[in-house]
């Protein structure tokens, strides 16, 4: 599967659901986006279980600002609609390789038990802290 250029009106949606989605947001006058756009779509044509979308920052700025990307490019990536990576810089086609690996071999289960749990910490921590 080719990379998907996405809007903001589409971006809930995309990330949505099981699976892996990776999003890279980058701009057209941006040269480390224009080095690794060519390794974001190798990936994705090696990994046609995985979605590989893309944000133009410049189409999209509401979105941008709302997701807080002050950098670009930015990679975020996505597992069962839970964010799980989040890093600005252009990767190396290596990097990228072993990252699709370790979203590949994230144990969920774990991953969202460890969630609830710092939830459940958060909202006791502020029920202290209101008393």
């Amino acid at each position: 599967m080719a990379t998907t250029n996405i809007t903001g009106a589409d971006f809930k949606d995309t990330i949505h659901g099981e699976g892996i989605t990776l999003v890279d947001f980058w701009a057209s006058w941006c040269g480390p986006c224009m080095r690794f756009g060519p390794v974001y779509e190798k990936a994705s044509e090696a990994n046609p279980d995985i979605t590989f979308a893309k944000v133009d920052t410049e189409a999209e700025q509401g979105l941008a600002s709302a997701l807080g990307i002050s950098s670009i490019p930015t990679l975020m990536v996505f597992r069962d609609d839970v964010l799980v990576y989040r890093e600005a810089g252009a990767l190396p086609a290596s990097a990228l390789d072993a990252l699709i690996t370790q979203v590949r071999e994230l144990d969920m289960e774990e991953v969202k038990a460890k969630i609830a749990e710092a939830e459940k910490s958060e909202a006791s921590q502020g029920a202290s802290q209101e008393a």
